[in-house]
């Protein structure tokens, strides 16, 4: 284990409260333990840790990811993510294959989404010749996470979303059973609407959605009418 991620644990760890980790547990499934400390005092922690400590190397990043990733408290997947955070604007494309290695390992919305949304997008909408190498190929897989991923990889791009790979990824999910999938492509399409309403409604009628999909694509657009 790097320096960095000891560090980080022996932080965390004596602020475990078994009170608060039981209901943090239950309301995600039961999938994974937690240390059962607050997001706001968890936040409050890492960021005086990265203050005294200062942020890991680009080359440490990707090893103290993964041993963060790995440890079985959910917390420590969450301080990943904000270490990740810090690094934003620098990602750059080799960082997709450990994103993949995170979407795909102790996976469930907390982190996926985070993922998709912040990382993923960020790089991808820097480099638009890696699309055919990752969403293409996420769209196509078995993974239920990679193919959330590759729908809602677009969710803050606004004017510059592929109108055209966003309508195509929900097309080739419309049938899914899939709970996560049916609420991925009502989100993503959502917040496409609040910046090509006529498009999506348009889209949503044509298209053979499941209902829970349909339900929340046109959310915003129902509540943003105006009322006679």
């Amino acid at each position: 284990m790097q320096a960095y991620t000891k560090a980080m644990k022996d932080v965390l760890e004596p602020y475990r409260d078994s009170d608060q980790a039981e209901p943090m547990a239950r309301y995600m499934k039961n999938l994974f333990p937690f240390l059962g400390i607050r997001t706001p005092e968890r936040d409050a922690l890492t960021r005086q840790f990265v203050a005294e400590q200062g942020l890991p190397t680009m080359d440490e990043l990707p090893q103290i990811v993964r041993e963060l990733w790995q440890l079985p408290e959910r917390e420590y997947a969450y301080t990943a993510l904000f270490l990740l955070g810090k690094y934003m604007k620098k990602l750059q494309p080799d960082h997709l294959d450990l994103l993949e290695e995170l979407i795909t390992t102790n996976s469930w919305w907390d982190t996926v989404d985070l993922l998709a949304s912040n990382a993923v997008g960020t790089i991808l909408g820097k480099h638009p010749e890696l699309l055919p190498m990752y969403p293409d190929r996420w769209i196509a897989s078995s993974n239920m996470w990679l193919q959330r991923t590759a729908i809602l990889y677009q969710l803050k791009y606004k004017t510059h979303t592929d109108e055209e790979r966003l309508y195509r990824y929900i097309q080739a999910c419309a049938s899914s059973k899939e709970f996560f999938i049916q609420k991925s492509i009502g989100w993503a399409l959502r917040e496409y609407s609040k910046t090509a309403p006529e498009q999506v409604i348009a889209f949503v009628e044509k298209e053979t959605l499941a209902p829970l999909s349909r339900r929340e694509a046109l959310k915003w657009l129902q509540r943003s009418k105006p009322t006679s």
